[in-house]
């Protein structure tokens, strides 16, 4: 670390930023390969995440709408803002 910059994946906790963007769009992505888009509602310790106004791609392709999602951790691959 040089003149206080942070180098990637030292020194940062992803919690802080997960509750900044609690209420907005979200892409989440499966393990399988699925991705969620919806409004982060709440993500807790284990990155189980609820999800609102979401919808559901598989290879791409939307292929359903849920009014509510929940996603347990184990599955997520990576959480992104929109």
């Amino acid at each position: 670390m040089e003149n206080g910059a942070l180098t990637q994946g030292e020194g940062k906790d992803p919690s802080g930023w997960l509750s900044e963007i609690i209420g907005h769009p979200v892409t989440v992505k499966l393990n399988s390969g699925v991705v969620y888009k919806g409004e982060l509602q709440s993500v807790d310790g284990y990155m189980n995440i609820a999800l609102e106004k979401t919808e559901e791609y598989v290879n791409g392709a939307k292929r359903r709408s849920y009014g509510d999602a929940f996603v347990r951790g184990n599955n997520v691959m990576y959480i992104a803002a929109d």
